[in-house]
């Protein structure tokens, strides 16, 4: 990569990116920082704070926000921080360049059950691709807390000059060939961390919550390998890491959704009262589609999507999945896992 003015741009000054801008200022001489919102420049110029998204957080003077897209032009790298639905119009509108794109939002692409990366490859096919994923809570990232994070790509010699690029004392990136599985993980937890709040917020105990993690990476297991993703990357950072640091805190956008939807609100209404996306409330639909078109059996993610729609209710989603078939939890303990254990006298022959 070559020596431009920045040596990364960021695009999106939500949280998480203005998180990743604090980060990389502790690297780096210039950070470059595109945000939709002039709210958000200002602040970040003149205060040196995001007070919309990130409030209370300092920000190195080393940060420069903009709203004028076209400056990208001046970086080597760019970090794609918009929210998922938007990654296809965020690239088509970059300006000419050739830095590598690092696509750091979680989802599945609504209209064409696309994964980020396939998107970004169809939109800018000369640009080199990589996925940033992972458990992080941006606040704890912007305040230097130690993390550890997935960098996906299938160059690897690409994939050593980012991690030089965007390491720090504090931001350990891990490199995988496996962008697939990079992305399944951090899409599919969304979901189930909504599954957890849901939990949490119908007050049905911790014991609940944790058999929900357990058979919801297993649901993110069999979507993952069923698109070809490595087993390996899924119980890694970006899957079962990011999974179990979402289903866990309050401080999860979707778990908090999944909390209200608990306690018996509607999603509309708690959707329409944020100003920051909950991505799992858009990924589950277009992941439920998916999955049924792979014939892969998700049945909590069925329920989350029902939920959202309000087609039922959260007794109704607790009774249905306990009432699920008695089964094998894996298919090679002795038993057929698709044969169903029925509930009659003993019988060992």
């Amino acid at each position: 990569m070559s020596a431009s003015r920045y040596p990364i741009g960021i695009i999106g000054g939500g949280a998480w990116g203005t998180a990743l801008a604090a980060v990389m200022a502790q690297i780096h001489d210039s950070i470059l920082l595109w945000a939709r919102e002039d709210d958000v420049v200002v602040s970040v110029n003149a205060r040196h704070e995001n007070s919309l998204f990130l409030a209370g957080t300092p920000l190195s003077s080393k940060i420069e926000a903009t709203a004028d897209l076209t400056r990208m032009a001046d970086c080597d790298a760019l970090l794609i921080v918009t929210p998922a639905q938007h990654v296809r119009a965020t690239l088509s509108a970059l300006p000419d360049t050739q830095a590598p794109l690092i696509l750091c939002a979680k989802g599945i692409e609504a209209n064409t059950q696309m994964l980020l990366s396939d998107v970004a490859a169809h939109v800018r096919p000369h640009n080199p691709l990589a996925v940033l994923s992972g458990p992080t809570f941006a606040h704890e990232v912007a305040a230097g807390k130690p993390t550890a994070v997935t960098l996906a790509t299938a160059n690897p010699t690409l994939g050593s000059a980012l991690m030089r690029r965007i390491a720090t004392p504090s931001f350990r990136p891990y490199w995988t060939d496996d962008v697939v599985g990079a992305e399944i993980g951090g899409a599919v937890k969304n979901v189930l961390a909504i599954a957890c709040g849901v939990v949490d917020g119908a007050g049905l105990g911790l014991n609940a919550r944790a058999a929900l993690i357990a058979r919801g990476f297993a649901e993110m297991q069999r979507y993952g390998l069923a698109r070809g993703a490595k087993a390996e990357t899924l119980a890694g950072l970006s899957g079962l890491g990011d999974l179990v640091l979402t289903c866990s805190s309050e401080n999860s956008r979707n778990f908090s959704l999944g909390q209200g939807l608990g306690q018996g609100q509607t999603a509309e209404n708690l959707l329409s009262d944020r100003k920051t996306v909950a991505e799992g409330a858009f990924t589950a639909p277009v992941l439920l589609q998916s999955a049924t078109a792979l014939s892969v059996e998700m049945p909590i993610v069925s329920a989350i999507c029902a939920l959202l729609i309000g087609t039922t209710t959260v007794e109704n989603v607790v009774a249905d999945l306990l009432a699920r078939p008695l089964k094998s939890e894996a298919g090679n303990c002795g038993l057929n896992p698709l044969v169903n254990i029925q509930r009659t006298a003993f019988d060992y022959s």
